[in-house]
C-alpha cells in the first residue's frame, strides 16, 4: 500500500530529499495531480531563485563571530554563569527563607514559564515571529486544503482543534501548519487583512495547568496578543503589538465564542 502523500514529501521531493522508491511514488501522484504538480513546480522556481539569490553569501567566508569553535566556547561561559547565579540563588534561598526570596528569584530571571497559559502565549508570539513575515511559505495548508488540515491536527494532537472563521471582521483564512512546542504538536492558523496585517491562532491540549483559564492579555516584545483555555484546549492569538487592542480584543473574543460554540 502507497503512503498518503503528505506536504513534507512535497517539500522532500523538491530538496531531492526521498529515496528512488518514494520519489517515484511522489513523482506518480504529482503526475495524477496538475493542479499539485504546478504548486510544486513553484516551490522548485522559488528554491531556485532563493538559491541564486544568496549565491554571494553562501560563497563569502564565515565571519569569525560564527566559527563553531567560538560559538561553542562562548556559550560553555554562558552555562557557567547561569550556574553561578543559580548557586547564588539556592545559598540566598537557604540563608534567608522562602517568604521573601522566592519572589526575588522570579523577578531577576528572564525565564517564560513552560507550561500553562503563559508558555502559550510564548509559544504563539514566537510562531508569529517566525511564520508571519514569511511570503513564500507561511502555512503548510493553504485554505483550500482545510479538511486535510484539520484532519492532520486532530490526528496529531488527539485533539478536535477549531479553526475560527475570522471573516467578517475582514481577516481571511490562509490556512495553517502543526508547530512543535515542549509540550507536544500544536495547530497553527494563520490569518490575513489583505492589508498586511497577518494574526496567528495557536491551539494546542492544555496537559498539566491550566485547562481552564480565563482570557488574558499577554506582548512580548513587537507581538501582543490574548490567550485563554476551555476544557482543556488553550488558543493564543497573536500579532503586531502595533495593532491596537481595541482590535485584538474583540477578535479573541470573536474566535473564543466560535470555538465554544462548535466544542
Amino acid at each position: 500500500m502507497v503512503r498518503p502523500i503528505a506536504e513534507e514529501d512535497l517539500h522532500a521531493y523538491v530538496d531531492g530529499h526521498l529515496d528512488e522508491g518514494r520519489r517515484g511514488e511522489v513523482a506518480a501522484y504529482l503526475a495524477r495531480n496538475p493542479e499539485e504538480a504546478e504548486r510544486v513546480a513553484g516551490y522548485a522556481r522559488q528554491r531556485e531563485a532563493l538559491r541564486a539569490a544568496f549565491a554571494p553569501l553562501a560563497e563569502a567566508p564565515i565571519p569569525p563571530s560564527l566559527n563553531v569553535g567560538r560559538m561553542i566556547a562562548a556559550e560553555r561561559g554562558r552555562a557557567r554563569a547561569r550556574w553561578r547565579i543559580a548557586a547564588a540563588a539556592s545559598l540566598a534561598l537557604a540563608l534567608f527563607g522562602t517568604g521573601g526570596t522566592s519572589g526575588w528569584m522570579l523577578r531577576g530571571r528572564d525565564v517564560v514559564p513552560e507550561t500553562g497559559i503563559a508558555g502559550l502565549s510564548h509559544v504563539a508570539a514566537e510562531s508569529w515571529n517566525v511564520f508571519a513575515p514569511d511570503v513564500l511559505h507561511p502555512v503548510e495548508f493553504r485554505a483550500v486544503e482545510r479538511p486535510a488540515l484539520m484532519n492532520w491536527i486532530a490526528t496529531r494532537t488527539g485533539t478536535r482543534i477549531v479553526a475560527p472563521d475570522l471573516s467578517a471582521s475582514g481577516f481571511r483564512f490562509m490556512g495553517g501548519r502543526l508547530v512543535t512546542t515542549g509540550h507536544g504538536p500544536a495547530a497553527l492558523f494563520m490569518y490575513d487583512d489583505d492589508q498586511g496585517t497577518r494574526l496567528v491562532l495557536l491551539g494546542q491540549p492544555m496537559r498539566k495547568q491550566d485547562r481552564n483559564a480565563p482570557m488574558a492579555r499577554f506582548e512580548d516584545a513587537h507581538v501582543a496578543g490574548y490567550s485563554w483555555a476551555t476544557d482543556g484546549v488553550g488558543y493564543s492569538l497573536a500579532g503586531p503589538a502595533s495593532v491596537a487592542p481595541s482590535l485584538l480584543h474583540p477578535l479573541a473574543n470573536q474566535a473564543r465564542r466560535q470555538i465554544a460554540s462548535e466544542a
